[in-house]
């Protein structure tokens, strides 16, 4: 029996197999257990499994040829940074594959949103929860909340594959972890989904009719958004500024409208037409394709859509002074960063400047006042201004500094 699971490496797959042999072997007999691999010296990969009650371990067949064991796969990941725990959940009845990552838990339980995502691979996958939950840990840090970081993601399209079954093997899952991570909504999943998740554990937050963190996350980019503004543009006012911005779901939608109402002039794009035509009509704003967003001249770019849109490919391309949205991992490689500041271009780290999802959740799970939570929510302009200051007091980008502020409030 694995006695200690805070640095156990679960895993019921491994990447590039044949889905006729290892694949659904283990999907067929491990119906959502967690698995801690490890490797034999004769090329046998042998699972040791952790139901609730009992352990026993089974011996797989070799590897096919040319495929990796998922530990080597995972602790070789550029974004594995030493995470306590990576967890691969297989449910066959319900059809759930999700991966559980619990990256620190130095301040507290792990806690961060559950998001379900049509993955091109499972690599692709592990890579997003990998990242994410990271972020999470300095998200939590920064905002000076009492928790550590973690994520989870499904493998599966939220707009065909949901049933309360699936979110209640989700729930099993997160039982087992005893604690160990909270989780919430996040891209793709909702408040009704984390309803079905709380049937089979109370690891879970964002309940009920005042659950939904997206307004918070929504009001925190925008005291972000003028925090930058008036540091970088000397302006108190967001009248007349132009807003490219990119993705339109629950907290880009809020974001722009917050924008809107404050006199910005907004520049759209989406995949999702009812969306633009709904920001066409409600807030008068001008809608452009995908990926002609990145040339536009506008005041800020503010992504809210998946993360590293700031790449090689987007970099020479922007027009813009600020960079304030709310998605995750925004930048495709840490130097991006740097190449902001060298183009005097205002990076708002994206892990403080979206933190009020989070924020919400936290109160809302520690049961803590809610009638603090937008006070809390709005001293993200203050920790932003603080961060900007010293990156230039320093001579570094501001994505580097908001690392040290974390890393100063979480590692031991």
């Amino acid at each position: 029996m694995l006695k200690n699971q805070a640095h156990t490496l679960a895993t019921t797959a491994i990447p590039h197999y044949d889905s006729a042999s290892v694949g659904d072997t283990i999907a067929d007999r491990m119906a959502a257990w967690s698995i801690a691999a490890l490797h034999d010296p004769k090329n046998t990969i042998f699972l040791r499994t952790q139901p609730a009650d009992q352990a026993f371990s089974l011996a797989l067949p070799a590897i096919p040829r040319g495929a990796k064991s998922m530990t080597a796969f995972v602790f070789s990941e550029p974004n594995f940074d030493n995470h306590e725990q990576v967890v691969f959940v297989s449910e066959p009845k319900s059809g759930l594959k999700a991966i559980l990552a619990v990256h620190n838990t130095n301040l507290g339980p792990a806690m961060g949103g559950c998001r379900m995502w049509n993955y091109a691979s499972e690599a692709d996958a592990v890579t997003d929860v990998l990242r994410l939950s990271r972020g999470m840990t300095y998200k939590n840090a920064v905002a000076g909340l009492p928790i550590g970081g973690g994520k989870s993601v499904i493998i599966a399209n939220p707009k065909t594959d949901k049933t309360p079954a699936l979110f209640e093997a989700l729930g099993e899952a997160l039982e087992r972890l005893g604690g160990r991570y909270v989780t919430a909504e996040d891209v793709g999943t909702n408040t009704d989904d984390m309803a079905h998740v709380a049937r089979k554990t109370r690891h879970v937050a964002g309940l009920g009719e005042t659950g939904d963190p997206s307004p918070f996350t929504a009001l925190g980019c925008f005291v972000g958004a003028q925090a930058a503004v008036k540091y970088h543009l000397k302006r108190d006012s967001m009248e007349g500024l132009v807003v490219a911005l990119q993705g339109l779901g629950n907290v880009g939608f809020d974001y722009a409208r917050r924008l809107r109402q404050a006199g910005a002039r907004l520049i759209v794009t989406d995949i999702d037409q009812a969306a633009l035509e709904r920001a066409r009509t409600e807030l008068g704003a001008e809608v452009v394709p995908v990926d002609s967003i990145y040339d536009v001249e506008a005041d800020i770019y503010a992504p809210c859509a998946l993360g590293a849109t700031l790449n090689p490919n987007t970099l020479g391309r922007l027009k813009v002074k600020i960079v304030a949205g709310g998605a995750n991992n925004q930048l495709a490689t840490a130097d991006i960063g740097e190449f902001l500041r060298q183009k005097g271009i205002l990076y708002v780290p994206d892990f403080v400047i979206n933190a009020g999802g989070i924020i919400k959740v936290c109160y809302e799970h520690l049961k803590k006042p809610e009638n603090e939570v937008e006070a809390h929510v709005r001293r993200i302009g203050d920790t932003l201004t603080e961060i900007f200051e010293r990156a230039a007091r320093e001579g570094v980008a501001t994505s580097v500094e908001a690392d040290r502020v974390a890393e100063l409030r979480f590692k031991r």
